[in-house]
């Protein structure tokens, strides 16, 4: 196999950025995505049937009687933690490189953590953090 000259056809070359590459490239992706789809189409034809529209989870047939009821306050516990997570995250990234820092980075921290103590302030206004019955007032 003889290596292609790219030199004398800078066109196809890897290393020159321009529009005729992406394209090919384009194309490429959009054929082999239209190859698979045929192919799962032809292999499995689609035969609706009510055994193949019931729910399945894990094995266990569904039944009406709902047996596991997790309450609307979960999923808000679960946003906090992912927020906090996150924040911790950043927090972690900004004392590990605390040497090679100026005031103006200190401030910036500053100012996140304050914007996020204020959402954790109305968070706690609102009731997210209590789990349990809301108490009326």
């Amino acid at each position: 196999m003889i290596p292609m000259d790219y030199a004398a056809n800078p066109l196809l070359s890897p290393w020159e950025p321009g529009g005729f590459a992406l394209a090919v490239f384009a194309l490429a992706a959009c054929g082999l995505v239209a190859v698979i789809l045929l192919l799962a189409r032809f292999v499995n034809p689609y035969r609706p049937s009510p055994e193949k529209d019931r729910p399945y989870e894990c094995g266990v047939i569904p039944s009406d009687a709902r047996t596991v009821r997790y309450p609307a306050p979960f999923a808000l516990v679960a946003m906090v933690f992912l927020v906090f997570d996150v924040e911790t995250a950043f927090i972690y990234t900004w004392a590990v490189s605390f040497q090679n820092m100026s005031v103006t980075s200190f401030l910036y921290i500053a100012t996140f953590i304050g914007v996020l103590l204020i959402s954790l302030w109305y968070l706690c206004l609102k009731g997210g953090l209590q789990w349990g019955t809301p108490s009326r007032r």
